[in-house]
């Protein structure tokens, strides 16, 4: 990511899929915080996102948008509650990404079926990279 911009924009982002199931859990926040943090965006522009409307900035580098599809997927069992809008939503938006929905549907198996939901990020890139051949 380059500018300030982008960066809000990613975490516009974050803050809209989080709320897909309706309601805002203390750890999604926690978590959108320390993104927000590692971004580097000011504390008041951040408490600001969340009543804006989302903007519709498309990423393009393949990498950041692999990158925001695993923040999303993290996101999505941070509260420890997986809903089916949340399933439904990071699928609808990795295809509005681009990214091949067959290897986002296994990912999120994998990362479902992780006792830490998480995945190594050298498996992410590379299952990604199948696509291409």
């Amino acid at each position: 990511m380059n500018t300030y911009d982008e960066k809000i924009s990613l975490l516009s982002e974050m803050i809209a899929f989080s709320i897909v199931d309706g309601k805002l859990h203390q750890r999604e926040y926690e978590f959108l915080s320390i993104v927000a943090n590692e971004l580097k965006i000011e504390k008041s522009d951040f408490k600001d996102l969340f009543h804006k409307e989302l903007p519709n900035n498309i990423i393009k580098s393949e990498i950041q948008r692999i990158q925001q599809f695993y923040r999303l997927a993290l996101l999505m069992h941070v509260d420890g509650v997986l809903h089916e809008k949340e399933e439904i939503s990071i699928k609808q938006i990795a295809i509005n990404m681009g990214l091949n929905p067959s290897v986002t549907k296994r990912l999120l198996l994998m990362i479902k079926a992780s006792p830490t939901h998480m995945i190594d990020a050298q498996y992410l890139m590379e299952a990604f990279k199948e696509q291409h051949n």
